[in-house]
């Protein structure tokens, strides 16, 4: 329970069911030093956490505060930054799914003989049968939310199947506006009127460059002066750290030309940022790394998906197929801005495949 509208009403839902609830808020990284001394707020602040448990007492089922800074630490934080000083774009909010918000709360509720976890995604997860050359098995696969405008079925890629068995997610059936109107009903209009917050929690001031020069004060150090080229390596200034780049990026790339340039590519091992036209953004193929598939045990041959390259992405048909340890996804038309570090999602119509890490070619 985070204390926004979505967990609080999951919450609520489950207890109106007569489940036996257990709210649990995990505290995941020390607010005072997350933001360089600006205020909090967003997500998971101390108010939001306050709010979650007075909503709970109301209701009279047990809230707890859980310590998962060490296990949030280790999975989340030190793999942002790696991954940026790797010249790549990390997806914190899968990894905190895959590693903490399941496996870390899932270790939890066996503590508590939990049977069940819910959360307030937007998605929907359920059992189904699936046919394979070894024979039939039962799977339990996500698909998107109701919602097509809050859909998260995106950032639920990296679940195993022994903890989507176990997982329900009571408002993936239902638009955001109903949810909002069922804290109303119950009677918790503040909770209606929050305002939603879209930052990584563990940067609620939105900005992650400020964030990496705390965290990795030598690494970023060390890493300016570096050379702006274009895509025939010609150059055309110096950045103050690729690490501080994402692939795609148009503005404040510290340079003034005649036409719009973008970042294409980032060459950690030069310290190089390659810009070039939006036309150059334009891919139809890629790589994806540490593949986890939901709908099917494993990728056999080739097969048609619609892929996703990032959360609002609307998804291009592609065939994928396996080579070696990563997935090749050919797709039908071109793709613009594939960033690696993020994450690639298949679909087959409403339901998740699986999904992986975008790979360097």
């Amino acid at each position: 329970m985070s204390g926004g509208v979505d967990s609080s009403v999951t919450a609520l839902m489950l207890h109106e069911e007569g489940y036996e609830v257990i709210g649990v808020t995990m505290k995941t990284w020390d607010y005072a030093d997350a933001s360089g001394g600006k205020r909090i707020t967003g997500c998971c602040d101390l108010d939001s956490i306050n709010d979650a448990r007075n909503m709970a007492v109301s209701r009279g089922f047990h809230h707890m505060i859980i310590d998962i800074r060490e296990e949030f630490g280790d999975s989340i934080i030190g793999n942002f930054t790696s991954e940026y000083l790797a010249g790549r774009t990390p997806n914190p909010c899968v990894l905190c799914n895959t590693f903490i918000k399941w496996e870390a709360l899932l270790k939890r509720a066996d503590m508590m003989d939990c049977a069940l976890i819910a959360t307030g995604h937007y998605a929907q997860v359920r059992p189904t049968s699936v046919t394979t050359s070894a024979g039939s098995e039962e799977r339990y696969v996500v698909s998107r939310g109701l919602d097509p405008n809050k859909d998260q079925s995106y950032v639920l890629w990296g679940l195993e199947q022994k903890n989507l068995a176990r997982t329900r997610f009571p408002i993936g059936g239902f638009k955001k506006s109903d949810i909002r109107q069922m804290a109303v009903d119950s009677g918790f209009p503040e909770l209606a009127s929050k305002s939603e917050s879209y930052e990584i929690c563990f940067i609620p001031d939105n900005d992650y460059r400020g964030f990496l020069k705390r965290k990795e004060p030598e690494a970023t150090a060390k890493l300016t002066h570096g050379k702006l080229v274009g895509v025939g390596g010609e150059e055309l200034g110096e950045h103050d750290g690729y690490p501080f780049f994402t692939i795609g990026q148009r503005k404040g790339l510290g340079i003034a030309t005649g036409e719009p340039l973008y970042v294409t590519d980032i060459l950690p091992t030069s310290n190089t940022v390659v810009l070039g036209r939006k036309s150059d953004l334009d891919r139809q193929e890629m790589w994806v790394r540490r593949p986890n598939f939901q709908s099917i045990p494993a990728l056999e041959g080739e097969l048609e998906a619609v892929t996703k390259i990032r959360y609002k992405d609307k998804g291009t048909p592609s065939t994928l197929v396996m080579d070696g340890d990563r997935v090749k996804v050919d797709f039908h038309a071109t793709v613009r801005g594939i960033a690696p570090g993020q994450s690639a999602v298949f679909y087959n119509g409403e339901d998740v495949i699986g999904g992986g890490f975008i790979d360097r070619n």
